[in-house]
């Protein structure tokens, strides 16, 4: 099997680095404040777990078998990355709108 190069390695690493940003800041938000959750914490948090489940599969989207030719696979693993890194970005967003 052919080792990942150019755009695949890219997209990963991205989704990573993204991945990385959004643990981040929820470490720094304070996830484990004994304080009880608010409705808009509660969509703050389901948002950015939404973003790390679609950040976390780009890699394997992105470098999952197919067929010579066939890029539909890396352009579903761009898809996740758009939809988990508008996903963080929102849920940081609305950390700042809502406290």
């Amino acid at each position: 099997m052919q080792s990942p190069t150019g755009s695949v390695v890219a997209l990963s690493s991205a989704a990573s680095t993204m991945f990385s940003i959004g643990m981040i800041f929820l470490g720094y938000w304070g996830l484990h404040e004994p304080v009880p959750w608010r409705l808009g914490d509660r969509v703050i948090v389901v948002l950015a777990l939404a973003g790390f489940a679609c950040l976390g599969s780009v890699p394997w989207l992105a470098t999952s078998p197919q067929k010579a030719g066939d890029e539909s696979r890396f352009l579903l693993a761009r898809r996740a990355f758009l939809a988990g890194a508008c996903a963080v970005w929102i849920s940081i967003a609305l950390s700042l709108v809502l406290a």
